[in-house]
């Protein structure tokens, strides 16, 4: 019998927790009871955990034997700041894919006003890779980092980071990937609504990022994102 899966806000020994929002929809919605088993993410490990008791802001559980669980994949994903709605949908799927990081980017064609709302939505992403992370029975939710510039994110550390480029005619993702041993930590940068600006394609060059294409065919954003994961994920993890 396969068990829904949630991630514990609270562990102590034997014992776990879930809290708030998280723990209102388990019973209101999903009308949990005493004694019902769910699989609960405690972070390290995923165990049986059996509701001890229940109120509208709190559910308890005593946990017992260890469940297994899948390795997540070790890839980064960069994702260029988009519009909110289809980047939210993104940052879901790419979930459920299996990244292991989301790091927003602000890119020159990502529009102003959105740069200026993005800090104050991290938070929602958060929630929504943790509810992402647990309808596909991952362990953990992705790190989702705060916005930051193109050359600070450019400099981040990886055996292995590759830049989407609309311009690359000439190495597919696919191709790239390979050419590298299975578990190398990844990192994949993905641009927003009509790419990466040409000096932009220049810093990630001179940071040393490999240039790579989806295809022929233009992408969405979430689009790319999505495909580019999937290509990612499989040969990595």
């Amino acid at each position: 019998m396969t068990h829904r899966r949630w991630i514990a806000d609270e562990v102590s020994g034997n014992h776990a927790a879930l809290t708030g929002a998280h723990a209102e929809h388990l019973v209101r919605v999903l009308r949990a009871r005493v004694g019902q088993e769910f699989d609960i993410a405690t972070g390290s490990v995923v165990r049986r955990g059996r509701v001890t008791s229940l109120a509208d802001h709190r559910i308890e559980f005593e946990l017992g034997e260890e469940v297994p669980a899948a390795k997540t994949a070790n890839v980064t994903l960069l994702l260029a700041v988009f519009k909110f709605d289809r980047m939210e949908w993104a940052i879901e799927k790419c979930t459920e894919l299996g990244v292991s990081r989301i790091v927003p980017v602000i890119a020159r064609r990502t529009d102003a006003h959105l740069v200026s709302a993005a800090m104050k939505r991290v938070e929602r992403w958060r929630r929504i890779a943790l509810h992402a992370a647990e309808q596909s029975r991952r362990s953990v939710p992705p790190e989702i980092v705060a916005p930051m510039k193109l050359k600070d994110a450019t400099g981040l550390p990886g055996e292995l980071r590759i830049v989407l480029a609309e311009s690359e005619t000439q190495t597919h993702l696919r191709g790239v990937l390979a050419s590298h041993p299975v578990g190398v930590k990844t990192l994949l940068a993905v641009g927003p609504e009509g790419g990466w600006a040409e000096d932009e394609l220049q810093i990630f060059e001179e940071a040393g990022w490999l240039s790579a294409s989806l295809g022929s065919t233009v992408l969405r954003a979430e689009t790319a994102a999505i495909a580019a994961t999937v290509i990612t994920t499989s040969e990595v993890a």
